[in-house]
């Protein structure tokens, strides 16, 4: 790729995650987590402009999109359904009440099943958690080892899941039954020495797109673990990737002013906004959320 990612927003957010494409109403949609913020913009050649905002009483860190365009929305501890007409559902609560952990990163499986990762508050921690929110709103329980639980993604064909636990710099991979909800063993598919997997998002040639947090770098890992294509950022907190468009061949970045230092904020004035660039290979399409199910049942 001989392009270099452009900065799509003109405003910056504290800290932009979570971006995914609804390719059914041409919408992307975003968090900004620290702001308590769920945002919806439109994509013109690569630009991106915000058309709405959802505000909330705690943090947000994830979003999914069900056919009929209602949002699922990863508040602080638990779900939100958010409807079409602005109203909204309370579904179920992930994390205990008073508990300093959060929500954090999510995303639908090939069956539409939303799942969501969590990280602390107050420091390391080698208990988080990734869950599934199963169509009867129970919750089940995939990992609960984790130091920060991050980016999701599914293989093409639907038989392979990937996860990210930030704290330890690695992208795991296990087979995955999308029919039968059944996960296999985890493995590790990346390990970055010293380095920060953030969002994640997989493209149609089976290569995985990863931020890495900290390095201003978005990159391209081949199947086998080899780079094939780094994109250097202007703005060192590189927080999450999609592909959005009709063709799904732009690539839109998220990054960050959290955790900048004044000198940083200086050196990188586009940090927090979003960053658009034309991929080569188009993406993987976002399955969409099954929520009328669960919604009649919570």
């Amino acid at each position: 790729m001989t392009s270099v990612p452009a900065a799509a927003t003109a405003e910056a957010f504290h800290l932009a995650e979570g971006p995914v494409w609804d390719a059914a109403r041409r919408r992307l949609l975003w968090v900004d987590i620290l702001r308590n913020m769920l945002l919806e913009g439109t994509l013109d050649e690569g630009r991106i402009t915000v058309v709405r905002r959802h505000a909330f009483e705690s943090l947000v860190g994830a979003v999914a999109i069900a056919d009929d365009g209602t949002l699922l929305v990863a508040a602080q501890q638990q779900l939100i359904v958010l409807r079409n007409d602005g109203s909204r559902q309370e579904g179920p609560r992930v994390i205990p009440a008073r508990e300093p952990r959060r929500l954090n990163d999510g995303g639908t499986d090939p069956a539409g099943r939303f799942l969501v990762g969590t990280l602390s508050l107050s420091g390391l921690s080698e208990r988080e958690q990734l869950v599934r929110l199963e169509p009867d709103g129970r919750i089940t329980e995939l990992d609960g080892d984790l130091a920060l639980s991050n980016g999701l993604a599914w293989s093409a064909d639907g038989r392979r899941m990937y996860s990210v636990d930030t704290g330890r710099g690695t992208v795991f991979v296990r087979d995955y039954d999308a029919a039968t909800g059944a996960v296999g063993e985890r493995h590790v598919h990346l390990r970055l020495r010293d380095e920060l997997p953030d969002g994640i998002a997989l493209d149609a040639a089976g290569h995985l797109w990863v931020a890495v947090w900290g390095a201003g770098e978005v990159r391209r890992y081949a199947p086998d673990g080899a780079v094939t294509d780094r994109l250097t950022v202007p703005a060192p907190h590189t927080s999450s990737v999609a592909f959005a468009g009709d063709d799904l061949r732009t690539l839109v970045i998220t990054t960050a002013t959290a955790e900048l230092s004044r000198q940083q904020r200086q050196a990188h004035p586009d940090s927090g906004r979003l960053f658009t660039v034309r991929a080569d290979v188009p993406g993987i399409p976002v399955p969409t959320w099954s929520g009328s199910r669960l919604t009649a049942a919570i």
